[in-house]
C-alpha cells in the first residue's frame, strides 16, 4: 500500500510539475498578452446543474501543491479533480463537503480551508486522497447571513490569523434601499449596524466553534468584498470591494443611468486594521477620482466627502465589474513584471442596465518591490463574454470567476455559469492559426421597443430595466423577467394591484422568490401607471388587452 500510494503521489507530482501541457489552438476562446497560452482543463462543471428551482454556480477555485483543483459551489458541494493520466486536463472528479455551498477556498497550513455563508470549515490535507477523508472541523460558525451579499471572503496573515468578511445586506443603509429618495439612516444607526455587518473579523485559526462574538473587528464601512489576499513582501492585505448601485433610481435629478453605470467604482484597498472605507455615507468616483457623498445623504454628484478617516483606493476599477477573487503571484513561470502582482477576476454586474455590461475579464495589478501597487492596472484575459456589447449577464459566454496560481506557475481561471477552467501557460510564442484570429462577435441586435418614447416607455427605462433589464429577460435569482411573465399577460386588474402594492402583497406566498424585492408604485399618477403597464404588455405579452387610466384609478381608490 505504501509502494502504490508512492507511486500514486509521483504520477500527480509528474502532472503538476512536468513540461508544460499544449496549449488549445483557439486558447480555450479567450484572448492573452503576448507569449501566452491556454487550454482548457475541465469544462462544463456546472452546465444545466440546479439546486432546487436555482442554478448552480462555480466561485472560488484552488491548485493543490500536487496539482489537484478544487472548486467551491455557490450552492452545494467541493469539487475535487485530478488529472491522473498527466495530458494537463481532468479526468477525474469527485464531490464533497457539507452541502451547504458558499463561495471561497485556499491552503493554508496543511489545511484546505472553504467557507459557506455562515460558516468557515477546514479539512487536514493529504496529497494521497482527492477527497480528504479527515473530519470536517467548523472554525467559524452561526456567521449573519440575510438575503445580499452573504457570501463570506477570508484570508491569512503571516501569523496564521484569519479575518473573515461580513458583507452588508444592503445596497445603502437607507429607508427606501434601492429605492426612488430613499434616506440614509443616522450615524447612530449606522454605528450599530457595522458592529455586526460591513467589515473584517479577526479570529484564532485554530480554535474550533468560534462565533462573531469570538472575534475583533478588524475594519469597517464595506459594502460587499469577495477578492482578498495576502501580500508577503508589505505584509499586508488587499482587497476589492464592490461597489454602490441604482444612483439614478435614488435620485434622478441628479444621476442619469450612465452616472450609474460609471461613477460608483471597483476599490481596491490596503487593508490595515482598523480602517475604514467610508460605507454607507460616500462612493468613490473614478473618473473624478474623488470619494463622493452619496445620494441618500444629501449627495448631488458634486458634493465631495473629504473625511480623513475614510480610506482612499490604491487602485479603482471601473462600476459594476464585479470583482470575485484575487490571486498573489509568487511563482516564477511568468516573466518578471507579473512577478509579486495581483490577478483579480472580474464577473461582470446586472447593475450596468440599461447601459451595456463590462468586466468579464482577468486584470492584473503590479505591484513595487515593497509590495505596494505601483501603477494602474492592466487587462490580462478577456474575450470570455465572445460579444462587443449587451446588456444582460445571461448574453455572456463565459463570466470569470476564481482565480488561483498553480505549483507550477500556471495561473488557473474559473467560470461561473458553465464550469468552464482554463490553465494559462507562459510560452513566449506568438500565436499563429485559430490563436491569431480571435474576434468577438458583434452583439446580436434587438429589436426597438415598442413606446420607448411614451411616459410609460420613459419610467420603465429609467427605472424598471435597472432590475428587469430592457429587454425585460430579468436577472436570474435577482430579479424575475418580464417577457412571457403570465402576471403581465393575465388580468389586468392583478397587474395593477402588483404595481400599485408590490408582488409580495399580491402575489401567492409559494411563487417563486427573488433576491430584490420590488417596491409599491402607487406615488405614480394613473395615466403614467396606465402607459407603464401598457409598455410591458406591448412589448413583453403581445397581444395582451390595454389598460386604461380610469382602470388604474379603480384600483387605486382601494389602496
Amino acid at each position: 500500500m505504501k509502494l502504490l500510494r508512492a507511486s500514486l503521489l509521483l504520477t500527480f507530482a509528474a502532472a503538476a510539475f512536468g513540461a508544460p501541457p499544449t496549449p488549445d489552438a483557439d486558447d480555450g476562446a479567450i484572448n492573452l498578452p503576448p507569449g501566452f497560452r491556454a487550454l482548457v482543463v475541465a469544462d462544463n462543471l456546472v452546465a444545466g446543474k440546479k439546486v432546487g428551482n436555482s442554478p448552480e454556480r462555480l466561485r472560488g477555485i484552488v491548485v493543490a501543491p500536487n496539482g489537484d483543483i478544487f472548486a467551491k459551489l455557490v450552492r452545494g458541494n467541493i469539487l475535487a479533480m485530478r488529472d491522473t493520466d498527466g495530458d494537463g486536463r481532468v479526468d477525474l472528479i469527485k464531490e464533497f463537503g457539507p452541502g451547504d455551498g458558499g463561495t471561497h477556498i485556499m491552503f493554508h497550513d496543511g489545511w484546505l480551508y472553504h467557507s459557506s455563508r455562515t460558516a468557515v470549515y477546514r479539512y487536514k490535507y493529504n496529497p494521497a486522497e482527492l477527497v480528504p477523508t479527515s473530519e470536517c472541523e467548523t472554525i467559524v460558525k452561526n456567521l449573519p447571513a440575510e438575503k445580499d451579499h452573504d457570501a463570506k471572503a477570508f484570508a491569512f496573515d503571516e501569523s496564521g490569523r484569519l479575518i473573515v468578511e461580513v458583507g452588508s445586506p444592503y445596497n445603502v443603509y437607507s429607508t427606501g434601499d434601492r429605492r426612488l429618495g430613499a434616506k440614509g439612516k443616522t450615524t447612530e444607526e449606522v454605528d450599530e449596524f457595522q458592529k455586526t455587518y460591513g467589515g473584517f473579523w479577526r479570529f484564532d485559526a485554530n480554535k474550533l466553534n468560534q462565533t462573531q462574538a469570538d472575534g475583533t473587528r478588524f475594519s469597517t464601512g464595506h459594502r460587499h468584498s469577495l477578492a482578498l489576499a495576502w501580500h508577503p513582501t508589505s505584509h499586508e492585505f488587499f482587497m476589492a470591494m464592490m461597489g454602490r448601485d441604482q444612483m439614478n433610481t435614488i435620485a434622478p435629478e441628479y444621476y442619469d443611468d450612465l452616472d450609474n453605470a460609471e461613477r460608483d467604482a471597483e476599490e481596491m484597498h490596503l487593508l490595515r486594521e482598523g480602517v475604514n472605507i467610508g460605507w454607507p455615507y460616500t462612493y468613490w468616483d473614478p473618473i473624478k477620482k474623488a470619494r463622493m457623498v452619496g445620494p441618500e445623504y444629501g449627495g448631488d454628484n458634486r458634493k465631495r466627502d473629504d473625511n480623513p478617516l475614510f480610506d482612499k483606493p490604491v487602485v479603482a476599477f471601473p462600476a459594476h465589474w464585479a470583482p470575485l477573487q484575487m490571486a498573489f503571484y509568487g511563482a516564477q513561470q511568468f516573466p518578471a513584471k507579473y512577478r509579486g502582482g495581483m490577478f483579480i477576476t472580474f464577473h461582470g454586474s446586472w447593475n450596468r442596465a440599461p447601459r451595456a455590461q463590462a468586466g468579464y475579464k482577468v486584470a492584473f495589478v503590479p505591484f513595487d518591490e515593497k509590495g505596494l501597487p505601483r501603477g494602474p492596472y492592466e487587462t490580462f484575459a478577456d474575450g470570455f463574454s465572445n460579444l462587443d456589447e449587451f446588456t444582460n449577464t445571461s448574453a455572456a459566454r463565459y463570466r470569470p470567476c476564481g482565480a488561483a496560481v498553480g505549483p507550477d506557475g500556471s495561473l488557473y481561471i474559473g467560470d461561473t455559469d458553465q464550469g468552464r477552467i482554463w490553465r494559462i501557460v507562459y510560452t513566449g510564442e506568438t500565436p499563429t492559426g485559430a490563436s491569431a484570429k480571435k474576434s468577438l462577435a458583434a452583439a446580436p441586435q434587438a429589436p426597438a421597443p415598442i413606446g420607448a418614447d411614451t411616459p410609460g416607455g420613459k419610467i420603465y427605462l429609467q427605472v424598471c430595466a435597472v432590475c428587469h433589464m430592457p429587454n425585460g429577460s430579468g436577472v436570474s435569482a435577482m430579479q424575475p423577467a418580464l417577457a412571457g411573465s403570465a402576471v403581465v399577460a393575465g388580468d389586468p386588474d392583478r397587474l395593477i394591484d402588483v404595481l400599485l402594492r408590490g408582488p409580495a402583497a399580491v402575489l401567492p406566498a409559494n411563487r417563486e422568490k427573488f433576491s430584490n424585492v420590488m417596491p409599491p408604485f402607487a406615488l405614480y399618477n394613473d395615466a403614467d401607471l396606465a402607459s407603464l403597464l401598457n409598455y410591458l404588455r406591448k412589448n413583453f405579452a403581445k397581444g395582451a388587452s390595454e389598460i386604461t387610466p380610469a382602470q388604474v384609478a379603480a384600483q387605486h381608490a382601494k389602496l
